[in-house]
């Protein structure tokens, strides 16, 4: 076929090109700086990954090796069984006590949080280097893990419950220090402002404007934390902070398998109705249908 056959054909081939470009011009847009950018930080993320997962010595055939280990391991544990009723007995008694830790923890935690919260906000601390101050010490508070703070207190106060209750309380300050300052922030300023131009005093705003407007949200984010803390209590519990943490740990040291997954299934069935009931009381303070999902 000769030249000028085919010149009509390439004229509409590059007509449809240049109707594509101006359609699609992201896709043929020539790379600039934002992609270049982009494009190193997916190949940066994939060299890390890979890297990783060599240092980390991952192997596919390990792990696929180690399914029938993990099966006959399965095995041991299998049916559930304390063993005796003392064990049963000393299994519900921590139960009770990791009960106890989050519950302690966790009050006491958003009783000192709530005023420290007034000085983090805005709307309630005028003073900037006030807020500035109290919010890093809230950082620094939630910045330390709660198997860290746990391993302080214990040095402190040494073994048991005690100890987890405080550090329950340390790390739970900074949380919902920070949780209740964000929710005072959100408030709506208009009954503050009714209460100021009536007279009233900074006090006076927060006692009856400011308070009660945040009252069932700060509530609902300290119910929610204690989800979160019966779980914590029972991972402290294993380094001495008391609950059912140390009897899971006895248990592991014995080789008793079979109690091992006994208390692991009382505490499954335990976080169930805490996640249960705590999801219902949050729905109530927030005045929710029974029946309506949160």
């Amino acid at each position: 076929m000769s030249g000028t056959a085919t010149a009509p054909l390439r004229d509409a081939a590059l007509a449809d090109l240049q109707s594509l470009k101006r359609r699609h011009p992201d896709a043929f847009r020539t790379l600039d700086r934002r992609r270049v950018a982009g494009l190193f930080a997916v190949f940066a993320a994939l060299a890390l990954l890979c890297f990783g997962l060599w240092r980390l010595g991952f192997s596919p055939g390990l792990l696929l090796g180690g399914l029938g280990q993990l099966a006959w391991f399965t095995g041991l544990m299998l049916p559930p069984d304390p063993g005796s009723w003392s064990i049963l007995l000393s299994t519900l008694t921590g139960l009770g006590e990791t009960l106890a830790i989050a519950f302690l923890g966790t009050g006491f935690a958003a009783l000192l949080a709530l005023p420290v919260s007034l000085l983090a906000a805005r709307n309630t601390t005028v003073s900037g280097a006030v807020r500035f101050l109290t919010r890093r010490s809230l950082d620094t508070l939630r910045g330390v893990n709660t198997l860290i703070w746990a391993l302080i207190w214990i040095g402190v106060v040494g073994l048991g419950p005690f100890a987890g209750v405080l550090a329950i309380v340390t790390i739970d300050v900074g949380t919902l220090g920070k949780m209740f300052s964000e929710a005072i922030e959100a408030a709506d300023g208009r009954a503050a402002e009714g209460i100021t131009s009536a007279g009233g005093g900074a006090l006076h705003r927060i006692r009856y404007a400011t308070l009660p407007e945040v009252m069932p949200v700060l509530a609902g984010q300290a119910l929610y934390l204690f989800e979160s803390n019966v779980r914590a209590s029972t991972i402290i519990g294993i380094i001495g902070a008391g609950g059912i943490g140390l009897q899971l740990s006895e248990m592991i040291r014995t080789l008793e398998w079979r109690a091992v997954s006994f208390i692991i299934l009382l505490i499954l069935v335990m976080v169930a109705l805490i996640d249960w009931l705590s999801a219902r009381l949050r729905r109530a303070i927030a005045g929710e249908a029974p029946g309506q999902t949160a």
